[in-house]
This record gives structure tokens, C-alpha cells and sequence, in this order.
């Protein structure tokens, strides 16, 4: 099989305790894991005493980052599912698939020796998560191989890879992977250029997130023209004190365009509203057109009681990951896929003042002029 010179290197150096490969996205950092690696380590460690593991963020990530993509080069017989137990038959032994974002969720593995270890997305885990793992891998033969995408510098798993411990580490860039189109290399530096995303997920460095979270946001970003046809949705950051914010959006093919809000800010306006009174201000934003959804944050109980009373609107709940979100709506925003009409006031305007908060020691906004945000 073809191989990048990156991947060569970690074939034939990749035999210490800890073997890691990070840095950006698309680098070709997982193939060789899939092709050659994992088979190996799992085949070389056959009949030996102690537990095979793979531990990724949730059994989910697991099945899609590692399961799956092996699955296709070798069959459903070499790579089996996940069962009820946590387990899948791989190349003959038993391996425990496991989240490893939460301590609780790997005690199945608390008391027990681990022979092998694959880890998956390893900057995303519980920092507890891999100091449990440490004393488990206790045999001689005990090896662990991991990837992951760099975060903020003073993480955690930075500090480990900066240790003395029995560590092989690579560190890859976009361009590490001669075997990506180049037109696909050139399209993905141009939607995270500007960003910290930049150099992480191109640069492979462990970067501090500064500045404006959406630097690339400009005039470009603003249209005067509404679609013609499309799915319409609406997103709601709820307040009561704080900011109501709620968008109106055009879905298309090709983009999404934000073609009306409605913002109300119960302090300001020294009046707060009940979620009755907002629920008819919703309506009036859908105008009249057929809404698939409300994307609701979810802890807004009442008001999504309220919705579903008068059987107007289906309603999802919002999922609240920041830091994806951002990653996503970066992403849309550079490649022309994310729009916002002139008439979005408060939306442009927090696209201007939404920032990182320089002084925290992980990645985290400043929880101001956020909520029009966090509804996008």
C-alpha cells in the first residue's frame, strides 16, 4: 500500500508505550491505523493476558471513526459491532469499545490490565479517563496508540506529550498527506484561513484561541436578496432577563441564509415576557410560511411547552456544544455557505463583537453579545 513519508516514520518507529499521532485534519492519520496498525498490535498480543481496548469519545465516534472505515477494508467477519456489553470481535479477540469523555463510562476497565489500547479523538476525553488508563496499561508487552487534533496549549494531553515518559509523537500538517486533492487542500485552508481553527486543524499546532471568534465575517457575508424557494427554520436562544434571539432561516442547497429575526432583551426593555407572549412573536417572525422546525434550546422548558400546546410548530432540541457549533458555522461562513440578510441587525452586529476570552486557560467565549450567536 502506498504510504505518506509520515506514515512510513510511525510504521517504523512507532514501538514505544505511548505512539501518537496529532495535528490536522485530513493528514492521513488514521488510514495506516486502520490498514495496518490496530491488526497488528491486536495479532501480535493474541492469547496474552490482559484486556484489547479501543476508547474514544462516545461508542458512537467509535463505530464511525474506527469501526466502520475498517470494516470496509476487511468485512463484517475480521471486524465485528458493538454489542450490549460494550465488546466487538476484532480480528479474533475481544475488544471493549468504550466512551472515555466521562470516567464513568469506562469503569468496565477499573481493576483490569490492558495489553492493547487505540485511542480515538484523545484530546476530547476526560483528563481522569487517561490517568485510569495509565495505570492500566501494567504489562511488559502494554502499548497504546492514539490520534488527536490540537486544542489550547495549556491542555492537559499537551502537557503529557511535552513529558519523559516512553513516548513516540508525531505532529502532521494538511500538506503531510500528498494523497488529497489539491484543489480539496486549497478549498479547506481558504474556510478555517483567519481562525484558530487554522492552525489546528491545517498547521497542526496547539494554538491559543484570540481575538474575534469569526474574523472572516464581512460585508461579503450580508446579502440584500432573499431566496425564492427553500426550507424554512427557525433557531431560538431563549431569555427572559437576558436576550430573546430568534432566526429566521432559508435553507437552500447551497446555503443557509438568515432572512429575518426577531431580538428582545427583557432588562433592557425593563419588561420581561411570558413564554406565551413569545411564542405569538415567533409566529409572527414565520410570517406565515411552512416552518419544518424549531430549533429550541432545550432547557427551555416552559416556552417549548408553550409551542407544542398550539401545535403551530414541530420543535428539535438544540444541541449546545459550542465549540463544534463554532467550528461549523466558521466553516460555513468561509466557504459562502452561511448568509445573513442587512435586515439581521443584532446578528450582525454580535458577528462584530463576539470574541474569545483571552484570559481563560481553555478554549471559552466571552459570554457577552452571544445569544444571537448561540442561536446561530
Amino acid at each position: 500500500m502506498l504510504l505518506s513519508q509520515k506514515q512510513l516514520e510511525f510504521a517504523r518507529y512507532a514501538y514505544h508505550r505511548w505512539n501518537f499521532k496529532g495535528g490536522a485534519t485530513r493528514s492521513g492519520k488514521t488510514y495506516l491505523d486502520f490498514k495496518w496498525i490496530i491488526p497488528l498490535r491486536i495479532r501480535e498480543r493474541a492469547g496474552k493476558d490482559g484486556l484489547a481496548v479501543i476508547l474514544g469519545v462516545t461508542k458512537s465516534t467509535i463505530e464511525r471513526n474506527v469501526l466502520e472505515p475498517m470494516r470496509n477494508l476487511y468485512g463484517d467477519k475480521l471486524v465485528g459491532t458493538i454489542s450490549s456489553d460494550n465488546t466487538a470481535w476484532i480480528f479474533g479477540e475481544k475488544c471493549y469499545c468504550l466512551g472515555a469523555e466521562k470516567v464513568s463510562q469506562v469503569s468496565k476497565i477499573r481493576g483490569a490490565s490492558i495489553k492493547y489500547c487505540y485511542g480515538d479523538e484523545v484530546a476530547d476525553w476526560s483528563e481522569e479517563v487517561f490517568a485510569l488508563l495509565k495505570s492500566r496499561l501494567d504489562k511488559e508487552y502494554s502499548c497504546f496508540d492514539g490520534t488527536y487534533n490540537p486544542q489550547y496549549p495549556n491542555h492537559w494531553l499537551k502537557r503529557f506529550l511535552d513529558s519523559d515518559a516512553d513516548i513516540f509523537s508525531q505532529v502532521y500538517t494538511i500538506d503531510d498527506n500528498p494523497f488529497l486533492p489539491p484543489s480539496f487542500v486549497e478549498n479547506l485552508k481558504k474556510e478555517y484561513a483567519g481562525t484558530v481553527f487554522y492552525d489546528r486543524y491545517i498547521l497542526g499546532k496547539w494554538t491559543l484561541a484570540e481575538g474575534l471568534v469569526y474574523p472572516m465575517f464581512g460585508d461579503s457575508c450580508i446579502v440584500q436578496d432573499i431566496p425564492d424557494t427553500g426550507d424554512y427554520y427557525i433557531s431560538i436562544d431563549y431569555g427572559t432577563h437576558n436576550p430573546f434571539s430568534a432566526g429566521l432561516w432559508c435553507v437552500t442547497k447551497t446555503e443557509a441564509v438568515r432572512i429575518g429575526e426577531y431580538y428582545y432583551c427583557g432588562r433592557e426593555e425593563r419588561k420581561e415576557k411570558t413564554p406565551e407572549e413569545y411564542y405569538s412573536d415567533v409566529k409572527r417572525l414565520a410570517g406565515g410560511r411552512d416552518i419544518k422546525f424549531l430549533i429550541v434550546d432545550p432547557s427551555a422548558d416552559a416556552f417549548i411547552a408553550t409551542v407544542k400546546k398550539h401545535h403551530d410548530f414541530k420543535v428539535r432540541g438544540a444541541v449546545n456544544d459550542v465549540l463544534p457549533g463554532i467550528q461549523t458555522t466558521a466553516e460555513m461562513i468561509a466557504s459562502g455557505k452561511l448568509k445573513i440578510h442587512e435586515s439581521c441587525e443584532d446578528a450582525i452586529r454580535e458577528f462584530g463583537l463576539y470574541r474569545w476570552d483571552e484570559k481563560a486557560e481553555s478554549d471559552r467565549v466571552v459570554k457577552e453579545n452571544d445569544h444571537a450567536m448561540d442561536e446561530i
